[in-house]
């Protein structure tokens, strides 16, 4: 069953890739990012007050769980790694073609599995060494299809910035297995649906802070804001992704190394939106690219079983 939500998981997560590039194109970033946090509290307030005013959800895996500044200060923590993830994503995903930002998001098991080895003590096997060196040599080979499209690696800032959104990913990926875990086993042990539903509230709670003093006073004079329905698009599918993300995670025998490996299969999905809707070149040459980051995970998953 975990395996069936995982896999249901990067199939969504692809489509809200998607729906952000359509979002973004030729719009403001930061009411964009704003709208897409505010929809996504809405999805999620009715679970918190239903389960803190009644019993309507008890028994159901809508229930969420209710807890003091003790709790809610990690989901704080993990509200302010994943906003500064998706500002640097948000923004390079706008200047950036789909088929190179997809590839390069499905490095973060990578990042994962180094995290792990540099701060948790683990020893990676050798189909594990195989994983990381291919995923290596796909950003490499990646960093060359960019060039044929005027994109320098080495000195585009968006690039960096998309990098730098993957490595952040992977911490609130560390992060995850740290909150869900439980209390027996060194972590917090905390409800995933309070996770889910908080830090969203909270993301929303910081993004309209930036809106009103970042972008408002100066949005005349930047890239114009307009409504895309593509925005509620991406709310849903992330919120439904995450969702299945978190709920897979809370069953029985799931592995969160295998869990987070099968969601980065969602560059496939963004992958083909990118041919075939956005009509974005060199898909011969990236698409050789993709292959090998697919291969790594494979191998990574091979190792971690």
């Amino acid at each position: 069953m975990w395996l069936v939500l995982a896999f249901l998981s990067a199939a969504l997560l692809g489509c809200y890739d998607s729906f952000k590039k359509q979002a973004l194109k030729d719009n403001a970033v930061i009411p964009v990012l704003f709208l897409n946090t505010l929809f996504s509290s809405l999805i999620f307030l009715p679970c918190i007050i239903l389960s803190s005013t009644s019993h309507v959800l008890d028994g159901t895996v809508f229930l969420t769980a209710s807890g003091g500044w003790e709790m809610h200060k990690y989901i704080l923590l993990k509200a302010l790694i994943v906003l500064s993830s998706w500002i640097l994503g948000y923004f390079g995903m706008k200047h950036l073609p789909l088929t190179i930002v997809g590839p390069i998001n499905a490095t973060r098991p990578v990042m994962v599995l180094v995290g792990a080895l540099l701060f948790f003590g683990e020893r990676l096997n050798l189909w594990q060494w195989l994983g990381v060196l291919l995923a290596v040599a796909s950003f490499l080979m990646l960093s060359r299809s960019g060039k044929k499209e005027g994109i320098d690696f080495k000195h585009d800032h968006w690039i960096y910035m998309i990098v730098g959104a993957a490595l952040l990913g992977a911490v609130s990926g560390l992060y995850d297995k740290y909150l869900m875990a439980p209390v027996e086993s060194g972590g917090v042990g905390l409800d995933r649906m309070m996770v889910q539903s908080w830090y969203n509230i909270y993301q929303c709670g910081m993004m309209a802070l930036m809106l009103w003093l970042l972008w408002w006073p100066k949005h005349e004079q930047t890239t114009p804001f307009h409504w895309s329905w593509s925005i509620l698009g991406v709310s849903i599918f992330l919120s439904t992704a995450d969702f299945m993300y978190f709920y897979s995670l809370s069953l029985p025998d799931a592995m969160i190394s295998i869990v987070s490996m099968i969601r980065r299969g969602s560059v496939i999905v963004s992958f083909l939106f990118g041919a075939m809707f956005f009509h974005e070149k060199n898909l011969r040459a990236k698409a050789v690219d993709l292959a090998l980051v697919l291969l790594g995970m494979i191998f990574l998953a091979i190792g971690s079983k």
